[in-house]
């Protein structure tokens, strides 16, 4: 990848807000944002567009869309960080993880509840891509 070029994050939530306020926070941070509101819109765009990285709402139109998701931009190509983002814990007290026995069949590299912080999510971010960037 040219390095003048901006690092594409695809942002998935069904949320209007959390989509807008995301987006509007990597475009700050000098990302290049292709953002989708559904699980079929999402795979739509990755017809064309393959990301640097993925954030994907868990729950939207399906409780396992997020899930469906991040394995399908994995099975695409592996090399692709996707953090899933939930509110699922704060609503049902049930948690997922990414290591374990349910970390192999959950294919996102991190999984980060909502509410999100911006500076949370700038250090995830780094971490994934090991980028000084963002």
């Amino acid at each position: 990848m040219n390095s003048n070029l901006k690092k594409i994050v695809l942002l998935v939530d069904d949320d209007v807000d959390f989509l807008e306020q995301h987006r509007l926070f990597l475009e700050t941070e000098n990302y290049e944002v292709v953002a989708a509101h559904s699980r079929r819109e999402a795979e739509k765009l990755l017809e064309t567009v393959t990301p640097d990285l993925a954030i994907l709402d868990l729950m939207m139109d399906e409780t396992d869309d997020g899930f469906v998701l991040a394995y399908n931009i994995k099975k695409k190509d592996a090399g692709v960080p996707v953090i899933l983002v939930t509110a699922v814990t704060s609503e049902t007290g049930l948690e997922f993880g990414t290591v374990g026995e349910e970390g192999s069949w959950i294919k996102a590299d991190a999984i980060l509840p909502k509410p999100i912080r911006f500076e949370q999510l700038k250090r995830e971010i780094h971490r994934l891509c090991k980028t000084d960037k963002i």
